[in-house]
């Protein structure tokens, strides 16, 4: 699982928190628009900007512990 970092929530302030990790959900379609698929703070997946996120390199144990966490 590959989890993003949210460094911009401009039009999408109820949905979004700047410096909060976010997991990505992988769709092929998205990229090619240039936009990425987060599950936010809706708790739902939705397609945002892919400027608006950094992908970060996480040790394994790291992932496997965000992806526990409620």
């Amino acid at each position: 699982m590959e989890f993003l970092l949210c460094v911009c929530n401009d039009d999408y302030q109820a949905s979004l928190e700047v410096r909060k990790l976010y997991p990505a959900v992988p769709d092929p379609k998205a990229e090619k628009l240039e936009m990425v698929r987060v599950v936010d703070e809706t708790g739902s997946d939705y397609l945002y900007p892919a400027d608006y996120f950094v992908a970060l390199r996480l040790p394994q144990s790291v992932k496997k512990a965000l992806a526990k966490a409620p």
